[in-house]
């Protein structure tokens, strides 16, 4: 039984009019006593829906590295790769595992150890690339080092769709999508979701607007990229001739004419296109501070590193994420590119954690002296792993990595989040998960319970289904082991 299609069937007109009636009256009686609640109701979901319990964080920053990290050549290390170097993957690993187009037609699949050093850091010994890394090395305890994360796609559009919307397929709302439209926003004159990139050194795979888009929710939840070269957000500035006064009486004739539109054919996105216009007005005062730095101190420049001064980098770029979390911006995601490196890996993922490893240290540093960093979570990972085995000819200085989805690393860090901690294991290999896996549709359940949702209430109605960032299955679980 159905008691919502029982009340559709029977309700008549004279009753919905009567309805709608004292529905209109009370929103009315509602304004006078609070002015701001039409404009609240604009920017976020049904009131007293979410949060479903006390928060432990207020806002999230997505390090995203497109392309597939290699967590063999970053943090899950084992000294007895050494002695699997140049050896024949054994049939019994890989298990029949489905190949790429890249490595399908390989007759071997030799084992490569990583071609750098290791080192422990930390109180518990946590091994980190020292060639690499040694920034991050420098905050293991502060961190949470998830070495068991899994994805069943192999393939980089299909597996950076599904750990950004919990499906390969397209068309479905993103994770900031969601916390917008569950959350709100904390500044009105700043969007709740915001994501800026970097460009790395490597092969570069495409990013497409739909990674940060809102599928079916409401457009108002979609994400707003912010460029590095130019105006930060396209026709943000006046044009000439044009100032802030003739700007505000141009969008409120516009909005008379969308109210119209609206009342001729009651589409949702009418509103939604008004909101998104005044936004922009607002943004116009708000964007240009936030993106100017030359006001912070040296001391905190210098924390992110020397290409802190370039726009467009991925240091500049955390560097104002932080800046934004400061102003109320409850998701800010970067996308750092340049992570798939089927060959010429050593040098390609050089050059690649040269880019990151300073910014993503001192991001945690930073947030821990502003007291930032309990009520702040950050996510720091890519959509899969790579291979042990090497893609193409193995040489003494040179080889690829294949993709790789059954396991791969992420760390995370504050709101909550365990520090100094390491969680799953894998095999010798770095190829199959042995102790507590954890699925990205599992990450996505701990991110939305750090910002206190319980994501088997985050549903939106959409063809039939109560949709989840989460799935419509009851399979995602909160990976509370990773939580103080």
């Amino acid at each position: 039984m159905n008691p919502f299609l029982d009340y559709q069937q029977t309700i008549s007109r004279r009753n919905m009019l009567c309805k709608m009636g004292h529905g209109v009256g009370a929103a009315a009686l509602s304004t006078l006593v609070n002015p701001n609640l039409l404009s609240a109701a604009e920017t976020s979901a049904p009131v007293g829906a979410f949060p479903n319990y006390t928060p432990r964080a207020k806002r999230l920053i997505y390090l995203f590295f497109a392309g597939g990290p290699s967590h063999i050549d970053t943090y899950d290390y084992k000294p007895g790769m050494r002695e699997l170097h140049g050896k024949e993957l054994p049939e019994s690993v890989r298990q029949g595992q489905r190949l790429t187009g890249m490595t399908s037609g390989q007759k071997s699949f030799p084992c490569v150890a990583p071609m750098f050093e290791f080192k422990r850091y930390g109180k518990h010994g946590t091994w980190v690339n020292s060639d690499l890394l040694p920034h991050t090395g420098s905050i293991v305890d502060d961190i949470t080092i998830v070495k068991s994360m899994n994805t069943e796609a192999i393939n980089h559009d299909p597996a950076i769709t599904y750990i950004n919307t919990g499906v390969q397929q397209q068309g479905k709302p993103s994770l900031g999508s969601w916390l917008s439209y569950g959350l709100g926003n904390e500044n009105a004159n700043m969007p709740a979701y915001v994501v800026m990139i970097s460009r790395g050194r490597g092969q570069l795979q495409a990013l497409y607007d739909r990674l940060w888009s809102a599928g079916f929710l409401p457009a108002r939840h979609q994400g707003v990229k912010l460029r590095s070269a130019g105006e930060p957000v396209p026709y943000l500035n006046n044009p000439p001739g044009i100032d802030r006064g003739m700007r505000r009486k141009m969008l409120d004739k516009l909005a008379l004419l969308n109210e119209e539109n609206f009342d001729r054919f009651n589409d949702p996105e009418t509103q939604a296109r008004i909101s998104q216009y005044e936004m922009a007005y607002r943004m116009q005062m708000a964007v240009p501070d936030i993106m100017d730095i030359t006001r912070e101190p040296k001391h905190v420049k210098e924390l992110y590193g020397p290409d802190v001064e370039k726009p467009g980098s991925f240091a500049r770029n955390v560097l104002l994420a932080r800046r934004m979390a400061e102003r109320g911006v409850r998701f800010i995601q970067l996308f750092h590119r340049g992570w798939d490196q089927h060959g010429d890996l050593p040098n390609r993922l050089r050059f690649q954690c040269q880019d990151i490893d300073q910014a993503c240290a001192a991001l945690v540093k930073d947030l821990k002296q502003r007291g930032m960093f309990d009520d702040t979570l950050i996510v720091c990972g890519g959509e899969f792993g790579r291979t042990i085995y090497s893609q193409g000819k193995l040489t003494e200085t040179s080889h690829g990595r294949d993709h790789h989805g059954r396991c791969f690393t992420t760390w995370l860090a504050g709101a909550g989040v365990k520090q100094g901690f390491e969680y799953g294991k894998t095999d010798d290999h770095s190829y199959n998960i042995i102790e507590n896996p954890v699925h990205i549709r599992d990450l996505n359940a701990t991110i939305l319970d750090r910002l206190g949702i319980d994501h088997r209430r985050l549903t939106y109605r959409y063809q039939g289904l109560d949709q989840r960032l989460t799935g419509v299955e009851e399979e995602a679980h909160v990976v509370k082991d990773i939580l103080a």
